[in-house]
């Protein structure tokens, strides 16, 4: 008994550290903005050029007319911004989850992301921050992120992608990208490309033997990634079954990983370069786009 609870807690500390890892990219990122969410269309675009452009790294609050946050800057910065109207057949949580899986996959560190009445009030985001009176939506039907990435020239680029639902129903992403000037801090950022890459999140079921939901983009994109002989994590996620115990949840983890590990060899990916990491039930995710039974692919880089 005490060593399965030794083996229980290990595997538990494993899991939560492979979560600091967890957080596809136009051909010239970050000189270039991420492509466009593909079910949207293009409304609007400004040019951008400031030497005090306001980004925000916190929520905001609006008080006396003034706009408060715990960490903000005004940045000098070059870049544009684009307005997408989502086709009514998609939804703004799949054109964030396509955002974020350009910036995870292109090495951009995460600094501050934020969903719904946590970010504060959209009609300050509307028409204060971004002034753009097209994206004042419901406060609990929005959400933010802010990006940041170096160039292989050093040169620092921001990204910003927020998501709103309108009173209407319609739903629109503001995205702006934006190189900032050499020298200049940007608060919560090391410079330098991120040595993580992903997640990949790739959906299974089964159970003696298991099928895994992911697309040959996905694939490609994981041997990309791993060409050049880096480390791959798998962090095995499950939801836990009625009248299942936490070690039955992880063992079926760890086995569905196990079996992704394998089919990863066939590929090229070998063994020794795999790492497991069962998570099982022990976290949850806020992301609608990381829910259930999934393995989530992550690539470090060696030093």
């Amino acid at each position: 008994m005490a060593n399965s609870g030794n083996s229980s807690a290990a595997r538990m500390a494993a899991g939560l550290f492979c979560l600091l890892f967890a957080g596809l990219v136009a051909a010239d990122w970050p000189e270039s903005a991420p492509e466009a969410f593909p079910q949207s269309t293009l409304k609007s675009s400004v040019d951008i050029r400031s030497p005090g452009h306001l980004v925000l790294f916190s929520p905001v609050r609006e008080i006396r007319n003034e706009i408060r946050s715990e960490v903000m800057a005004r940045l000098p910065v070059q870049g544009e911004g684009q307005l997408y109207e989502i086709a009514r057949d998609a939804t703004r949580l799949a054109a964030r989850a396509y955002y974020l899986k350009q910036l995870t996959g292109g090495g951009a560190q995460l600094l501050f992301e934020c969903t719904g009445i946590a970010c504060g009030r959209s009609n300050v985001w509307a028409n204060q921050i971004f002034q753009q009176p097209g994206l004042l939506g419901r406060d609990a039907a929005q959400d933010y992120v802010v990006a940041a990435t170096t160039a292989e020239d050093g040169r620092q680029w921001l990204t910003l992608v927020y998501t709103v639902t309108r009173g209407n129903l319609r739903e629109y992403v503001w995205v702006e990208h934006l190189a900032v000037q050499n020298g200049v801090a940007i608060p919560g950022y090391t410079a330098g490309a991120s040595p993580v890459r992903g997640p990949l999140v790739v959906p299974w079921s089964g159970g003696v033997t298991h099928r895994f939901d992911w697309s040959a983009d996905d694939r490609r994109t994981l041997n990309d990634w791993a060409a050049d002989g880096s480390e791959v994590v798998l962090a095995s996620f499950t939801d836990l079954r009625q009248g299942e115990t936490l070690d039955q949840a992880l063992s079926r983890s760890e086995e569905a990983a196990e079996s992704l590990a394998t089919l990863l060899g066939k590929t090229g990916i070998s063994r020794a370069r795999i790492r497991i990491v069962p998570v099982g039930p022990m976290v949850r995710m806020n992301d609608p786009a990381r829910q259930g039974d999934r393995v989530e692919i992550v690539v470090v880089r060696g030093s």
